[in-house]
């Protein structure tokens, strides 16, 4: 499933934005705090409406279809998305099957084996029965993307996926992303993850899209200088040979 973003502008925050997001794409959204990647999102899984400008899916207006149908297409993993009850982990990525269901129509077998197979995916089927509340910051963000696969959705929409985790699952977890198949549109803060696991980079500063393209074209030296105001040395990974960029203040700070 193809999302095209059209000219979509909310209040004074993002303005003209447009990109799209092909069929099995995974494209990284970043940019300073305050640029609009959130805002941008938000649209996209319909928590904001937008000002002006269009979303689409495959090319239907996304306000024209019921909103029933693309909770079955797109599932999102939210920054504000916490669970304060005292639900079991279990029960919060049971969640997730929600969209398929009818309003008083109970788990069956395949809810249930799509949801323990969403938990082993993500690392976490051990703590099936434990209460949401009582996990860590990380394992619950975890939980949280397994709700989000139960929904089997084709489109992926993942704010900040890697808050939270440490190193070894940011990179489980994205890696795990990029392999599932589906188009997936993701706000990163870390510029050298969205070069390893994007397909495509764009960059959004002052709400407005300032640089779309492959991760080598987009993430130079000058861009980071323009957008992030630091100094970046980009070199090639040594294993995969993605980009990857060392930062360094503009200007010499004092003491050094």
């Amino acid at each position: 499933m193809r999302v095209r973003l059209e000219d979509v502008a909310v209040g004074q925050i993002v303005s003209g934005v447009g990109f799209t997001a092909g069929h099995g794409e995974v494209v990284g959204v970043v940019g300073p705090n305050g640029s609009g990647k959130s805002t941008t999102l938000r649209c996209v899984y319909r928590a904001l409406a937008p000002t002006a400008g269009l979303v689409l899916l495959d090319d239907r207006e996304l306000r024209a279809v019921p909103r029933t149908e693309s909770a079955r297409a797109m599932a999102a993993l939210t920054q504000d998305g916490h669970v304060e009850f005292d639900f079991t982990v279990d029960e919060v990525v049971a969640m997730g099957r929600l969209p398929h269901k009818t309003t008083f129509q109970r788990d069956d077998e395949h809810d249930r084996v799509v949801c323990r197979e969403a938990l082993e995916r993500l690392g976490v089927g051990h703590l099936a029965a434990r209460s949401f509340l009582t996990l860590s910051g990380g394992e619950r963000q975890r939980v949280l993307i397994a709700r989000a696969l139960a929904q089997q959705p084709e489109v992926l929409v993942l704010d900040e996926p890697t808050n939270h985790l440490d190193v070894k699952h940011q990179l489980d977890v994205l890696a795990l992303v990029r392999g599932l198949g589906l188009t997936v549109l993701t706000a990163l803060h870390d510029l050298n993850l969205a070069a390893s696991y994007c397909d495509r980079v764009v960059v959004l500063s002052g709400g407005r899209v300032v640089a779309d393209g492959s991760p080598a074209e987009v993430l130079t030296p000058d861009l980071v200088r323009d957008v992030f105001g630091v100094r970046a040395h980009v070199v090639a990974h040594p294993v995969s040979g993605v980009p990857q960029l060392l930062f360094d203040h503009l200007e010499e700070p004092r003491g050094r």
